[in-house]
């Protein structure tokens, strides 16, 4: 059985991208490959999840107008 790593951000905290996010194929209102935040951009977490296979966390995070990105915590900074 795997380590069950803890959150790192909670629900409601404010964080940014790390680094450029872009749509990895499961973001269904862009491109594949297109550019959906840029590095510094200012979000909020607004659910926590976890990855089923690896047991690690992985945030929505609502970057503004709409648009929600799912993260993992190495993509953000608080």
């Amino acid at each position: 059985m795997q380590d069950v790593r803890l959150p790192k951000y909670q629900w409601g905290q404010p964080v940014a991208a790390a680094i450029d996010l872009v749509n990895d194929g499961s973001h269904p209102n862009a491109e594949p490959d297109a550019l959906l935040v840029t590095a510094g951009t200012r979000g909020e977490v607004v659910q926590v999840g976890r990855h089923v296979d690896s047991n690690t966390p992985v945030y929505l995070v609502e970057f503004g107008q709409g648009v929600v990105v799912g993260c993992t915590e190495e993509e953000l900074v608080a």
